[in-house]
C-alpha cells in the first residue's frame, strides 16, 4: 500500500474501532503543532497494526487496555475502553483483563482501572 492509503485504512479502522464523535473531536483539534503527530497515529498505529489480519480486533483491545493498565494512562485507558466495547468486548472481559492486570501490573493500577471503567460505564449507562 502507499502511504496514502495505509492511511486512509487507519482512518477507517480508527472510527470503526473509536467511533466518529470522538475521532472528529481529534481532527477537529489538528493545528500545526500536533499534524503530524495525529497522522502518525493514524498511519502506523491504525493503519499499520490494527489493520494487521494477526489478531482480531477484540484480542487487540484486550491487550491494549492489559498495557495501558501497566503504563497508568487513564485517558487513554478510558478511550479504549470504549474501543473495546465497541469491539465486542464484554464489560465481564474488562473485569478479567483488569482481575489480571491487579496480578502483573500491580493492585494500585489495577484499583484505579476499575475505578476509570466504572466511569465510562456509567457514563454509557451500562451499568455493570
Amino acid at each position: 500500500m502507499t502511504p496514502d492509503e495505509t492511511y486512509d485504512a487507519g482512518m477507517t479502522v480508527r472510527r470503526q474501532v473509536l467511533g466518529d464523535a470522538h475521532v472528529d473531536r481529534a481532527t477537529a483539534g489538528v493545528t500545526d503543532f500536533n499534524g503530524d503527530f495525529q497522522h502518525f497515529i493514524t498511519r502506523y498505529a491504525w493503519g499499520e497494526v490494527w489493520t494487521r489480519p494477526g489478531l482480531a480486533r477484540r484480542e487487540r483491545s484486550l491487550i491494549t487496555l492489559a498495557m495501558l493498565v501497566a503504563l497508568n494512562r487513564e485517558d487513554e485507558f478510558k478511550m479504549h475502553v470504549r474501543a473495546a466495547l465497541n469491539n465486542g468486548v464484554t464489560v465481564d472481559e474488562i473485569k478479567e483483563v483488569l482481575l489480571q492486570s491487579g496480578i502483573y501490573c500491580g493492585l494500585p493500577a489495577a484499583n484505579a482501572a476499575y475505578h476509570a471503567a466504572a466511569q465510562v460505564f456509567a457514563s454509557l449507562n451500562d451499568k455493570p
